[in-house]
């Protein structure tokens, strides 16, 4: 048999589980459609947020506590700087689903946190400028990755460990065999004792009909340039996401010479990967730039604007193991807007399930087998 593994998908997820198979020895090939950190997914876009305390579910800490040690083991090994601590300002009514998520998070699991009303917020950073009636939980952990820089890490590192990497290749088909699985692409058939699919928003289309409860919606963000750009440097202004009436904005302090800010599920519009609107609109625009009213300073004119997808579930949470009726195929993590800080420890997890069957992670949160 050609391979031990086949990962399709080279973006977070399959570039993490090419990484930590390869170490392990295991003979692995990684297919990506695109190019490597290509903008047609989900993992691209400079900066991606990483928080430990987790407003979406606490059971999600152990696993990012688990993607900070691999994420400093990745740049020690590489020598790039992939995680920047900046601390992370969370905001909005004290019944918010932000506000009392984290709080529940960052209490049971014992996290370092502090909760500021208003007033106390913005004689901190008064580059804020939020309702009397809001509150501020401040995680001094908090701070942002670099994803295409991260992908491109882990990818280096998968090569020199000895993996096959093949880009611009479409993956056809993926069929069970008597031992393993076949891999069909556009250039021929790959045989294999599992594969790996790490597909993203292209997901369902190599999965049997109707695997899996899966949509896909569009993003979209933006860059600016802040009118006070001094006072937004990742020494000064963290990031931040705030709740209110349109939902949640994230936004980051200056990277490469911008702001980035968006709406987290900005519309929920369902779309296909293949025919999407990659244009940044007005109307996007004017959505995301909402959020710019708690930060009058940064409401600067846009320098650069983009879209990307969110592969959906119906509990938003992750889908991570074996396919249920097809073990030799394992699905990594349509992860539904939020999954790009876990991605090296879901590789861990992933090199686990391919070579050993089994994790010592608690994923059961994450079981295809729940739909």
């Amino acid at each position: 048999m050609a391979f031990d593994v086949v990962v399709v998908g080279l973006g977070a997820m399959g570039s993490a589980a090419l990484h930590h198979l390869a170490a392990r020895g295991s003979r692995v090939l990684g297919i990506e459609r695109f190019a490597i950190g290509h903008d047609r997914g989900s993992s691209h876009g400079l900066t991606r947020i990483i928080r430990l305390g987790y407003f979406e579910h606490p059971s999600y800490v152990p696993l990012v506590r688990r993607a900070y040690d691999l994420w400093r083991d990745l740049e020690k090994a590489t020598g790039e700087t992939i995680l920047t601590v900046t601390g992370i300002v969370e905001m909005g009514l004290p019944d918010s689903t932000l506000v009392t998520g984290t709080l529940a998070s960052s209490r049971l699991h014992g996290l370092p946190h502090q909760v500021l009303d208003a007033a106390a917020l913005m004689q901190r950073y008064p580059q804020f400028k939020i309702p009397k009636d809001f509150v501020a939980v401040i995680q001094p952990d908090g701070g942002f990755l670099e994803p295409e820089k991260a992908i491109g890490a882990q990818l280096a590192l998968a090569k020199a460990a000895g993996a096959e990497i093949r880009t611009g290749e479409k993956v056809l088909a993926i069929e069970p065999t008597g031992g393993g699985v076949r891999v069909t692409t556009e250039n021929g058939m790959v045989e294999a004792g599992k594969v790996i699919v790490a597909a993203g928003a292209w997901a369902s289309t190599l999965l049997p009909e109707d695997a899996l409860p899966l949509h896909v919606t569009r993003q979209a963000l933006i860059w600016v340039d802040p009118k006070e750009p001094a006072a937004f440097t990742p020494e000064r202004f963290p990031v931040f996401m705030i709740e209110s009436e349109p939902g949640i904005h994230y936004g980051f302090p200056m990277h490469d010479g911008a702001m980035k800010i968006a709406l987290h599920h900005h519309e929920r519009e369902k779309v296909l990967p293949e025919t999407y609107d990659r244009e940044v609109s007005p109307h996007d625009e004017a959505m995301i730039r909402a959020g710019l009213a708690f930060i009058p300073g940064a409401d600067g004119p846009k320098v650069a604007a983009k879209t990307c997808l969110y592969t959906m579930t119906p509990d938003e949470d992750f889908v991570l193991g074996p396919l249920p009726g097809f073990p030799g195929l394992i699905v990594a993590s349509p992860c539904s807007g939020h999954g790009f800080k876990f991605s090296p420890a879901i590789g861990e997890i992933l090199a686990d399930l391919a070579t050993k069957g089994e994790t010592a992670h608690d994923i059961s949160r994450f079981s295809p087998a729940r739909f």
